[in-house]
This record gives structure tokens, sequence and C-alpha cells, in this order.
């Protein structure tokens, strides 16, 4: 049987071959403790500060800047609450966005419940964060403004830079979550003027269960796991050797061939979005139409429900919904309530993601498959 056209590359990615390749020595022969004094913990060692340089030159940061996590969930967290820690005697207000992942947003509501308050900011129809919103929202007690790179479901690409430039004017730490940007766009610590950045390996063609943080130097942290001190003292338990080299050298291909991905996961997002344009009415398409991940097409189709298109194209096409309907009730993604999309369109609402291996060819059989489910449903 043939496997679906894949088009969920913002859910994750697949494994890049070069990261394959560069950890396969570690699955097979490298298999000793990087902490060790003897010779089997030597090339491990030498690997992770070799991957921790491939990662650095993504962010545009020094090695020592990067600390390794389990991934964008872990980097998130750290970074609220070991700031939140560090900073608790200066003050405990957070600002954050409605549109952020759940990654920040829960992290967020546990600290509320640990004497913080958490400002969540409005987006506009596009899905943009407003810097004066921003600048309206800061208090005397404010320590930290986490706002996303880019959205995981409709690809907006937030003002970083700018609401970097406020925070930092007022003497604020600068967090963003970069899990969806790293690899696809340019994501340069200095360019975005942050303190702190996520990354996740696994949307960026590293494994999962690896990710990173960045943290510039000079900024306290509080310790996040305790135990013998690996992480220059910031992260213990023996490192995912395995795994660092993986996302060391997605960083390394991603960084090399930027360019050419971005050409390529854009041209491949225009001709579906152009396919569906031209072979159905009443669709439109979420999120802001320039400043916006190039892989990335959030599509409602009025008067569907999105679950019930899902399982149409599903032996077909692999793609993610907007929103969930049940019999009593449609469950739409807190990021398009926050857009204020209307219902009759959010509910059928799906994304596609397209990746550095999405073909014209698959793009067009997709189309052809969606089209038809679309015009099946609706008849």
């Amino acid at each position: 049987m043939t496997r679906p056209i894949y088009l969920d590359y913002n859910g994750t990615t697949p494994h890049a071959p070069e990261v394959v390749e560069a950890m396969l020595p570690f699955l097979q022969t490298e298999f000793g403790n990087p902490s060790s004094s003897h010779s089997y913990g030597l090339r491990p060692k030498r690997a992770i500060i070799e991957s921790r340089a491939q990662v650095a030159r993504i962010l545009g940061c020094s090695p020592s800047e990067v600390l390794f996590t389990s991934g964008g969930t872990e980097s998130n967290n750290h970074a609220l609450k070991s700031i939140g820690g560090s900073r608790y005697a200066k003050g405990t207000h957070i600002i954050t966005s409605s549109i952020e992942h759940p990654a920040i947003l829960e992290v967020c509501r546990f600290m509320e419940n640990h004497g913080f308050t958490i400002t969540l900011l409005p987006v506009d129809a596009d899905g943009l964060v407003n810097p004066s919103d921003v600048a309206a929202a800061i208090r005397a007690d404010t320590i930290m403004i986490s706002i996303m790179h880019a959205n995981n479901e409709v690809g907006t690409v937030q003002p970083i830079a700018e609401i970097a430039k406020l925070a930092r004017q007022r003497g604020i730490l600068m967090h963003t979550d970069a899990a969806q940007s790293v690899g696809k766009i340019p994501t340069s610590v200095d360019y975005l003027n942050v303190d702190l950045l996520s990354v996740a390996g696994h949307k960026a063609y590293a494994p999962k269960g690896i990710g990173a943080l960045y943290i510039r130097e000079g900024v306290e942290a509080e310790m996040f796991c305790h135990g013998a001190g690996q992480e220059n003292g910031r992260r213990a338990g023996t490192e995912n050797v395995l795994e660092i080299v993986g996302l060391g050298k997605a960083c390394e291909v991603a960084g090399a061939e930027m360019a050419m991905h971005i050409d390529k996961m854009k041209n491949m997002r225009d001709r579906l979005e152009q396919g569906l344009a031209a072979a159905l009415n009443d669709i439109r398409f979420n999120g802001h139409r320039k400043h916006r991940l190039p892989n990335t097409s959030s599509v409602s189709f009025r008067g569907l429900e999105a679950n019930r298109l899902l399982e149409e194209i599903g032996p077909y096409v692999a793609a993610s919904a907007g929103a969930a309907c049940h019999a009593d009730h449609v469950e739409i993604s807190h990021v398009l309530k926050a857009m204020r999309v209307e219902q009759e369109w959010a509910k059928g609402t799906l994304r596609f993601s397209t990746g550095r291996f999405t073909t014209e060819d698959e793009i067009d059989r997709a189309l052809e498959h969606i089209v038809a489910a679309v015009k099946r449903l609706r008849r």
C-alpha cells in the first residue's frame, strides 16, 4: 500500500540522510560516556563539542551559549521557569501572546499558581502581535517577554527584533520559541536581539527528543535539572550523544543550504495554494500573506468539518486539523480563536506544511485528492 503524501512537516520532519549518517557511529561503536576519562569517552566528548559549535553557527552565537535539552518543550520550560526563579526578587510579571504553543501557555499557567502574573497579548486577524500592545503591557515588575518567532499553525512570523528592542530598553529579558523557524528562516540571535531562544530538533530533520536553548552570556538562569552538573552545571544528566550529534548535523545542513530550502518549500506551498484557489470556491488562507514561514499553509474550507475532510483525504494525504468537530460542539484551535476566524470558516481548517523533500508530483497528486474530497463533501 502506498503511503500518504506527507504534508505535515510542521508536525515533525523525517531524518535528513546526512543526520542518519552522522549518528551511525554513536549507535554502533562510539557508545562511551563523554564524562569518562578513558579513551571510550573521548570521541563522544569531541562530538558534543563539535555539535554545540554547529548549533551555535546557525544561531550566530558562541558555543558556550548553547544548552542541549530534550526538545523544544523542555527548552521553553527551562527558559521561563529558570528566569522566573533567578529574577523572582526583581518581579513576577511575564508577557506572552495568546497564540503561543502549549509548551509556553501551560508553563505560564503553572507559574500563575506559584505567584507569577501573566499577560496574554492579543493578535490581529493575520496572527501578528502589535509591538505597541507589548509596550502598553510592560509594568515595573515585568521580568520577561516570551513571543514565538513563527506560529506553528498559520506560519505568521512575529516582529521579534522590534519587540526585543522594547524589552532591552527596559532591562527586561526577551525569549522566543523558535521551534518552527530554525532551519526554515534566518534565526540570528543578534538580529532578533533575544536573550533566550528555543530549538526543537525534530522540526529541523533531527531526531525527536533533542533540542537546545540559547542563553545569552551574562543572563542568570537557575539550574533546571539537578544532578552531576553536565552542560557546564546548567543541566544535569548524561548527555544524549547520539541525538546531540544528529541535531548538530541537522543545523549544519540547514545553515549551508537554507536559501535553497526556502525556495523549494515556498514553491511547493505556493503551488498547493494556487491549485486550491483555482479549483475551489469558498476557501480562505489564514495567517499573514507576507510575514510567514515559507512552508506553511493554513486553509479554511467554508462550511466543512476539518476532521471529516481529514478522514476523506487520510489514505492519500497527511495533514493536520485546525479544529475538531464533536457530536455536540466544535473545538477550534486557540490560534484561530485568537485571530477571530469565524466558526463557519474555522471549523473547516487544515494545515498543510511542505518540506525540503516535497516534490511537484506530490503536490499535484495531493491537489487531486483534496479537491475531489472537498467537492464530494459539499455535494
